[in-house]
């Protein structure tokens, strides 16, 4: 019986796992090829392998970056506000606000258990529907859904005494619904779907409108907001400044990240105080000279070489330009020394700055002795011993440098 074991145990039994023996693993190894990959008796390296063929269904996905599949979309659980959020709030109290907090249905909270609400804040909730707020309507002038899943605008019919509504980062396509609500004077749609600047014409008492990271690309119908002051469009498709005319209190304007090329349009509100329209396609300052009560200018990012056109801008204060192609000193000095009230310049990026980094801020300094701040730098102040020291180490770096 043993002779019988010690005779099947001597017999050499089926490999399961091929190794390479040490002479050719060490000739591979020597040439830099890799050594085997350990295998079974049938070959198999012990991965699984699965054939590439997947296809796509909807090519429309991929080129149509305006693309929206909301249809298929399968909603997840829901989770309803809850009624209790509330029930150690104030009966009597005029804000109520709550953020983040999972809510989804607004009639849930109950709110008309509160006669005195002026401000309500339901900021970044998962809101589909405005609802539930008609009992709010008496005394209710501010109303904050920003960031939730709006896609129309309803559910506000008896909120007229509303002066403030905030839409912000919700789906909106279609400014509607609102034209009843006359004594509003902030309204506020950023980062919607927004293509056409309609459902405004009522709104006679707005002083602030805000449509920035939307699809609009025309300035039209506003001629009826005859009490704006304040609009901003950045980052929209807008190509041409237009429809201004009929602002006569509109004092700031904001259109960055746009597709403007031409200034002169501007000269339609000459009372414009404020311009922000950095990121766009400029290569110049003409037609700009019209605008005499500018005091804040940021045209950063842009193509321009040139500071003609400021001249006549003498209550200039603020005047931002990085990152542009300005490169003369004695321009620089020209068109902007006469500014008495000018306080801040931004030059950075520009080749001005990018030829001798180390004179940059002195020259500048000396060619406009009124500033107070240069870049992100402050100037010497004769009362703070921080801005003393540095405004020395630039001095002895002029030095030397020169």
């Amino acid at each position: 019986m043993t002779k019988q074991t010690n005779d099947d145990a001597s017999r050499e039994s089926p490999r399961h796992i091929e190794l390479a023996d040490d002479e050719n693993r060490s000739k591979d190894n020597t040439n830099g090829e890799p050594s085997p990959a350990l295998t079974d008796s049938k070959g198999w390296d012990g991965k699984l392998r699965i054939e590439r063929n997947a296809v796509l269904q909807n090519h429309a996905a991929l080129s149509d970056p305006e693309y929206s599949d909301e249809e298929n979309v399968f909603p997840g659980d829901e989770i309803s506000a809850d009624e209790d959020l509330l029930d150690d709030e104030d009966p009597e109290t005029e804000d109520i606000s709550l953020t983040h907090s999972r809510i989804g249905n607004i009639p849930a909270l109950r709110l008309d258990r509160f006669k005195h609400v002026v401000r309500l804040c339901l900021r970044q909730n998962v809101i589909q529907h405005i609802e539930g707020l008609s009992s709010l309507g008496p005394t209710m002038q501010e109303l904050d859904l920003y960031d939730n899943l709006i896609s129309h605008v309803r559910g506000l019919d008896d909120l007229v005494n509303l002066t403030c509504l905030d839409l912000s980062y919700n789906k909106i396509k279609h400014i509607k619904h609102i034209e009843h609500l006359t004594k509003l004077t902030d309204l506020f749609l950023v980062s919607n779907k927004i293509s056409s600047l309609d459902g405004l014409a009522t709104l006679t008492n707005l002083r602030q409108l805000e449509l920035g990271s939307n699809r609009i690309r025309e300035i039209k119908n506003l001629d009826s907001l005859q009490n704006l002051e304040q609009l901003w469009l950045a980052k929209n498709k807008i190509t041409e400044i237009k429809g201004l005319a009929n602002l006569p209190k509109l004092k700031l304007l904001s259109i960055q990240s746009n597709r403007i090329k031409d200034l002169s349009p501007l000269r339609e509100v000459p009372q414009l105080e404020e311009l922000y329209i950095s990121h766009n396609a400029l290569e110049s300052l003409d037609g700009l000279e019209a605008n005499t009560k500018l005091n804040v200018v940021d045209i950063s990012n842009n193509m321009i070489k040139s500071l003609q056109g400021l001249g006549p801008l003498k209550q200039l204060e603020e005047f931002w330009a990085s990152h542009n192609q300005i490169g003369d000193f004695a321009e620089v000095e020209h068109e902007l020394a006469d500014k008495e009230d000018l306080t801040t310049v931004y030059f950075e990026g520009n080749p001005l700055q990018l030829r001798q980094p180390a004179l940059y801020r002195n020259k500048v300094r000396l060619a406009l002795p009124q500033l107070k701040q240069i870049d992100a730098s402050t100037l010497w102040n004769p009362n703070s011993t921080h801005n003393a020291e540095w405004q020395l180490t630039q001095d002895v770096a002029f030095v030397l440098a020169t």
